[in-house]
């Protein structure tokens, strides 16, 4: 993933965003929204939106209200005030689009979390914020060797440095609680800063890292994923998957979001299949569900005591049995309604590309042609002597 503005070193790799999709420009940042109304004209009796939306580090959005003799546009670097100095902010959103995400967001006008932007950034303060965002780096790694200097069960992921340099805010996961105030004492005492501590959940920790999934693309919550809904084990036995931490857990430790992405279809598919609980009686014997192929629309049966021999029923005919075991009609065995299974080349959906061939990639061996030699036998014409 890769921008116009932030270039290629010489590895190949986005200078910017490092392929993780959170680079400071607005080309591959996953956080970028493009203004569709931003040439369009107010309509008569309505004013501009005194508001802007602004993007700062570590997928964080706020709005901000600027004075009326200042008209930021999409891309501008502005001043905010901030806690006990300035921070340096790039804006996103600015004309109607932002009250529509105000809303969306249930963020009044006069609400305390809006913010107000000072003014434009100079050249002196943009370099400053391009200096602090290089020490972060080295910063991370001192302060994570205070931390296991004090034996803490922590682990700082992310720092982030506010625009004047005053204030360093370090992004940590643990299990349990940690109290880290001699923490704070040594790295305001080293880094001669003023320090905040801001615990994070280990998907938010995955989101700023990055990294490659193992369905083979980058991880959905450092490109796109900005709503970390929780994910039961529930979802893996609705879609009838094995329950495997190993291959349901992603690279954050917790089960993967994308097992939320088809839960819905899958639930309301379910909706006409019976119960898993429910018996088939037949006159040759009781039959067990065994599984199911959602999507398929067919189950799967077996005699009680007859684990080894499994039936394959439509939905349609396991219903019918349903219905005639509550009227008590007798349903000779389950044979009856078994779908016969038919040995055919034709490839269905599972093995289009060959993909269940362990040689599939293997190369046809030739053909050889083996001459065989013919021996003559030669005749002399003798005749043996009686």
């Amino acid at each position: 993933m890769s921008c116009s503005n932030c270039t290629s070193g010489s590895e190949g790799t986005p200078r910017g965003c490092r392929s993780n999709g959170t680079c400071g420009s607005d080309s591959c940042n996953k956080l970028t929204v493009f203004d569709w109304l931003e040439n369009m004209q107010l309509a008569d009796g309505q004013h501009p939106c005194p508001f802007v939306e602004v993007r700062f580090k570590n997928s964080r959005k706020e709005f901000f209200s600027f004075p009326e003799d200042l008209k930021p546009q999409a891309g501008a670097l502005v001043i905010t005030k901030a806690d006990g100095g300035y921070d340096l902010g790039r804006v996103t959103l600015a004309g109607p689009l932002v009250s529509m995400q105000m809303k969306r967001k249930k963020i009044s006008k006069d609400s305390e979390k809006i913010g107000s932007i000072l003014r434009l950034a100079a050249t002196q303060e943009i370099n400053l914020w391009h200096e602090l965002r290089e020490k972060e780096v080295h910063l991370q790694v001192e302060a994570r060797k205070l931390a296991i200097a004090l034996n803490l069960e922590m682990k700082i992921s992310d720092v982030e440095y506010q625009a004047d340099g005053k204030k360093a805010t370090f992004y940590y996961t643990a299990d349990q609680r940690v109290d880290f105030r001699q923490l704070i004492k040594d790295m305001a005492q080293a880094f001669s800063v003023r320090i905040e501590m801001r615990q994070i959940g280990l998907r938010m920790e995955a989101s700023r890292l990055g990294g490659i999934g193992s369905c083979g693309r980058e991880l959905c919550c450092s490109t796109w994923l900005t709503d970390f809904r929780s994910v039961s084990s529930g979802a893996a036995r609705y879609q009838q998957l094995s329950l495997n931490p190993q291959k349901l857990s992603g690279q954050c430790g917790r089960l993967k979001c994308c097992l939320n992405y088809e839960l819905d279809a899958y639930r309301t598919e379910i909706k006409k299949f019976p119960k898993p609980e429910i018996k088939l009686h037949t006159e040759k014997g009781i039959g067990v569900f065994q599984k199911m192929d959602i999507f398929k629309g067919v189950l799967w049966y077996t005699y009680k005591n007859e684990w080894m021999t499994w039936h394959k029923l439509s939905v349609k005919d396991v219903q019918t049995i349903i219905e005639k075991n509550k009227s008590k009609t007798p349903v000779s065995s389950l044979e009856e309604f078994a779908e016969q299974t038919v040995n055919s080349d034709v490839r269905g959906f599972d093995n289009d590309l060959g993909e269940d061939s362990l040689t599939r990639f293997d190369q046809p061996k030739k053909k050889t042609f083996f001459k065989k030699k013919r021996t003559k036998k030669q005749h002399n014409g003798t005749k043996k002597k009686v």
